[in-house]
């Protein structure tokens, strides 16, 4: 019988613990040949996974541990290098493709029940005559009180042609019915509206919402379509706002409808010079002269940064909106077996007038582990092909900055505690058609009859000057000096409070076009929703201003203009 320790563990793996311990403190120490260590770093974290699963205490769950382990690992690198499992395989496929297999509709939940949220246009969930608002109350039997929406979204997945069962409470008649709904390939289009804008509605106008499989090809088939209908256009608008990216080469395809063919748009710098690629048109421009404006945002990054980057860096066009995010990296997957892959960072991207618009420096990390923005120190000046200055690190600078209006508290509170959902569903059941979404606003009695409904609603909420207030008194209370200045902080305090009718009144306009556009997507699907927010757009509307203006569009499009 072996010996055991005093706490009743093994000598001899106790002693293989120690060493095993001491290994890791020494891992870096021995030898500058990178080969050796690595080969010698995996058999330590492989011995360590078998002392874990022999000995610890309680059972471990292999695939989570190295799940979390390699996690961590990766958060050393950058937050877009990652491990994709088999289980998250199918929503990496949809973020490139579009493409799934479903019933087309989203789900949310209130309390403890899970309703529909919004429906896409020609889906299953159409045709089987769901709309937003209605509640899910089983799903092939099964009851989804208390359900999450992530539980939802593997009873609703599936293979196309595969049948469910869902009884439905109907959120007009409020009655509740099953439904055979036959699932389908649903295929989310990244570009979701096309149409035209200005007054003279003679400039075209596409939304890019992500760069997928063959999204470039959809941007110029809307161009074409548009043309088609108004030969005389004046101008081309490309909506990059909030299209987080994608696949670079989408990139590619897309600056080749504005760019002639040979023109180099994009080079990629790598850890190994041999693999340093330049990305080049191949094909002739879908047209070079029109004038473009291309509009972006902060939330717009990575391929819509190529795409910004480049038509600045070539003067192709103007760029109008907010700083971009700043991603200049560029991402690869790499089969890792058992259907899991690894999604790494493997080169830098440069535009034509060669700079990285990368914003953070994730190559010397603090030692804390934060990371720093490129200081404007740091920030390099490039050229256009005019000889227009442009700044490297921290995103594409639009040429024309005009910041988005930021969101007052009583219309976020609206919206999150879904009043803004509850009335445009209840405007529906009232109202069997309406507008066309690029016309429709609602009557100042229809607004009225909103803000009366929700007078009792309960929508309390804090300005940001009150948030600030309570922390102020609270640092007042810990350091003994609230006591002295209360009857001041309470008269300060009354004079900031609230009054919530007055906060609708004072924001009704912002609360009234987010309702506006509740309401069309009711009607008129994901297209509707945007068609009807145009009519308030700033960003278009200067686009459309300076697209109608050759003599402001040339001059930023000069030297000495940025």
């Amino acid at each position: 019988m072996r010996r055991l320790s005093k706490l009743g563990t093994p000598r001899g793996f106790l002693a293989g613990a120690l060493l095993s311990a001491t290994g890791f403190f020494f891992i870096n120490a021995a030898t500058s040949d990178p080969y050796f260590e690595i080969s010698k770093n995996l058999d330590i974290y492989t011995n360590l996974f078998k002392e874990l699963n022999t000995y610890y205490v309680d059972p471990i769950e292999p695939g989570k541990l190295v799940k979390t382990g390699v996690d961590a690992m990766l958060e050393e690198l950058d937050p877009y290098t990652n491990l994709i499992t088999e289980a998250d395989i199918e929503e990496y496929e949809f973020m490139t493709t579009g493409r799934y297999g479903g019933i087309g509709a989203n789900m949310q939940r209130k309390g403890d029940d899970i309703y529909v949220a919004d429906v896409y246009e020609n889906s299953p969930a159409q045709m089987a005559g769901l709309h937003p608002g209605d509640l899910i109350e089983s799903i092939d039997g099964q009851s989804l009180k208390g359900k999450s929406v992530d539980d939802l979204g593997i009873l609703l997945k599936g293979s196309p042609g595969t049948q469910l069962r869902m009884k439905v409470k109907d959120a007009y008649t409020q009655q509740s019915s099953e439904r055979l709904v036959t699932r389908g390939e649903i295929e989310i289009s990244s570009v979701p509206y096309a149409g035209f804008v200005g007054p003279q509605e003679n400039i075209a106008y596409v939304r890019l919402t992500q760069f997928t499989q063959h999204c470039g090809t959809l941007v110029k088939d809307a161009y074409d379509s548009l043309k088609k209908v108004k030969p005389e256009l004046k101008g081309l608008v490309l909506d990059l706002r909030n299209n987080p990216g994608g696949l670079l080469d989408e990139a590619i395809v897309t600056c080749n409808i504005f760019l002639d063919k040979g023109t180099s748009v994009l080079t990629t710098r790598y850890r190994i010079p041999d693999m340093d690629k330049e990305y080049k048109t191949a094909l002739p421009a879908w047209n070079k002269d029109l004038p473009l404006a291309v509009l972006v945002n902060k939330s717009s990054a990575s391929a819509s940064e190529i795409v910004s980057g480049s038509i600045q860096d070539l003067d192709r066009g103007v760029i109008i909106g907010e700083r971009s995010f700043g991603k200049g990296l560029v991402q690869v997957t790499r089969p890792l077996g058992f259907k899991s892959q690894l999604k790494l960072t493997v080169a830098r991207y440069y535009t034509p007038s060669g700079r990285c618009i990368q914003a953070l420096d994730y190559t010397h990390r603090n030692s804390d582990g934060t990371v720093n923005a490129f200081s404007d120190s740091m920030k390099k000046t490039f050229t256009t092909a005019a000889g227009r200055k442009v700044k490297s690190g921290g995103g594409v600078t639009p040429d024309i900055i005009v910041k988005d209006e930021p969101m007052s508290m009583v219309a976020v509170t609206l919206y999150s505690k879904n009043y803004i959902f509850d009335y445009a569903t209840l405007y529906a059941s009232k109202h069997k058609t309406i507008a066309d979404p690029t016309k429709f606003t609602l009557t100042e009695a229809e607004f009225n009859d909103f803000a009366k409904w929700v007078e009792n609603k309960d929508f309390s909420y804090k300005t940001e000057t009150e948030s600030q207030l309570d922390s102020l008194k609270k640092k007042a209370e810990d350091e003994k000096y609230y006591a002295n200045i209360k009857s001041e902080f309470e008269a300060l305090r009354n004079k900031l409070s609230h009054d919530k009718k007055q906060d609708l009144l004072k924001h009704k306009e912002q609360v009234k076009q987010i309702l506006e556009s509740e309401i069309a997507s009711r009607y008129y699907y994901t297209r509707g929703r945007m068609a009807q927010t145009m009519q308030y757009d700033k960003e278009i509307a200067k686009a459309v201003s300076v697209l109608n203006s050759p003599t402001e569009y040339k001059a930023l499009l000069t030297a000495g203009k940025k």
